[in-house]
């Protein structure tokens, strides 16, 4: 019997769309893998702007991307906004082309720019849909696809978005699948802090950082009173700086700009301080570690929304960045942190109310909507 590979069945081609922050990509890229690890043989190609994080992440991730102009949505009268139809216009011809070229089986956007286009091309193609959103507060581009897709997914319950379904934030496997009981000591070693000591991580304060380093360096002579070390991950260019225009240092803190591998923060923190993005919130609920968080006081207030559920639950707390002081950190965060039974506790409502299992979830719903 010979094998005639003319008429053999092409492999699955799934394009994933999405991108700008690593909110957007992270989703995406695991996403990708469970795909991968379902259908080895499926065709995967993401889709993002020339000027995101996905043009770093997606290909260090070993997939390829293809890239369309993009085109943001002006909310006022302006210049942007007249040519706004021009523009749409021609990123949807590039989106039309790149699906019909990767002979696409189905579309998954993640948000972001680059969505509505590539929304717009799919349904004009009749390509099925599948859709993720990150946040409590969904985007204008997954609410324009939602009108398109009987597959819609959603990270937080209280999402209001059309025919959605709680299947949670798809992440990292090494994130997901994280016992942090187990990895604690070894990742408090491998991060340079003393694993019989309260750790304090600090992170997320490149995005306005100024209210975090202010109140935390202020309070770190009574953190280290109280037997505290404290890690701050401050972005990279963003380093915390004495009165002289050194490196700040200080007893039983340090600083780096970056850590290769969240896991070992989530590992080693004892409690987390951090922003309120969709990502973190998701991945502190999974992988259930005390937090607290200070939701950027800018934008539409979506990173409150993001982790009120949370709070809610028990599982963290939330204080208001222009109320984050070295005050509240000596009287809220030094009790908390020196107390076992109450981080325990608060462990164990935030691993009741993670997910770790979205991005198999949002694989499965993907071959549903190509087997629909």
């Amino acid at each position: 019997m010979t094998f005639d590979s003319a008429n053999a069945p092409k492999p699955l081609s799934v394009v994933l769309a999405g991108g700008g922050t690593a909110g957007h990509v992270s989703p995406l890229l695991a996403i990708a893998d469970a795909i991968k690890d379902k259908h080895p043989e499926a065709s995967i190609l993401a889709v993002g702007t020339p000027s995101g994080m996905e043009t770093r992440l997606v290909p260090a991730a070993g997939y390829q991307l293809a890239t369309i102009d993009r085109v943001p949505f002006p909310r006022r009268p302006s210049v942007d906004l007249v040519k706004l139809p021009a523009r749409l216009g021609g990123a949807v011809r590039q989106a039309r082309r790149i699906l019909e070229e990767s002979r696409a089986d189905v579309l998954v956007g993640v948000g972001g720019y680059v969505c509505t286009p590539m929304y717009l091309a799919a349904r004009k193609l009749r390509i099925p849909i599948v859709i993720h959103e990150a946040n409590m507060k969904a985007g204008l581009a997954n609410r324009v696809g939602a009108r398109f897709s009987k597959h819609v997914a959603v990270a937080f319950a209280g999402t209001r978005l059309r025919g959605a379904r709680h299947v949670g934030m798809p992440m990292r496997r090494a994130i997901s699948q994280l016992n942090r009981t187990e990895a604690a000591s070894a990742a408090k070693a491998a991060l340079g802090l003393d694993p019989h000591r309260p750790a304090l991580i600090v992170t997320g304060g490149s995005s306005g950082a100024l209210s975090i380093n202010r109140a935390i360096t202020a309070a770190l002579p009574a953190l280290a009173a109280a037997g505290i070390e404290t890690l701050h991950i401050t972005g990279k260019g963003k380093a915390v700086k004495d009165d002289d225009g050194g490196i700040l240092i200080a007893d039983g803190y340090q600083q780096v700009e970056y850590v290769d591998g969240m896991e070992n923060v989530y590992a080693a923190a004892d409690v987390i301080l951090a922003r309120a993005g969709a990502g973190t919130v998701s991945e502190v609920a999974a992988v259930g570690v005390p937090a607290v968080f200070v939701p950027l006081p800018i934008g539409n207030g979506e990173q409150a929304l993001n982790a009120a559920p949370l709070v809610s639950a028990g599982g963290a707390l939330m204080i208001e960045d222009k109320d984050l002081s070295p005050e509240w950190l000596r009287s809220e965060l030094i009790p908390l942190l020196t107390d076992r039974s109450r981080l325990n506790h608060m462990a164990r409502k935030s691993e009741a109310l993670g997910i770790r299992n979205a991005d198999q979830q949002m694989a499965d719903l993907v071959l549903e909507a190509v087997s629909a």
